[in-house]
């Protein structure tokens, strides 16, 4: 059974994309992960496809796949740019974005082609106005 979206954590410095990634700005990077209703939605999650190191990719292009006991789950770019590192630990242990989405369970860090796209993503109210939205 899936949390109230209540019982859910939204930190206030990140922002949010309507496929529930988060990115935190973080000097002249950005760090990804998915956001605590998307790993609550997806439930235990088993595997996760990250891209390579040196990759790059457009806003809203797939970068990965995240596998739960219910489900194959498509990761999408907050923004473009490209992959100046990813989280080698969740080949291991991917239950770290079940347990931590905004810590060590992140997912890929990216040299964002324009910064701007970042401004453009939701802040956490309008975030949660979304959820909140789809669940009528």
């Amino acid at each position: 059974m899936s949390k109230a979206i209540s019982d859910l954590v939204f930190p206030d410095d990140v922002r949010y994309t309507d496929d529930h990634e988060w990115a935190r700005q973080e000097g002249e990077t950005v760090k990804v992960g998915i956001t605590d209703y998307a790993q609550d939605q997806l439930g235990d999650i088993v595997f996760v496809e990250l891209p390579e190191v040196g990759s790059t990719f457009e806003h809203g292009e797939e970068f990965g796949t995240l596998e739960s006991v219910k489900a194959v789950s498509e990761l999408y770019m907050p923004i473009g740019g490209e992959i100046v590192a990813i989280n080698e630990a969740l080949a291991d242990t991917p239950e770290q974005v079940n347990g931590d989405p905004y810590g060590d369970g992140w997912m890929i860090v990216i040299k964002p082609a324009d910064i701007g796209e970042f401004e453009a993503l939701k802040d956490k109210d309008a975030y949660l106005a979304m959820l909140k939205g789809s669940e009528g």
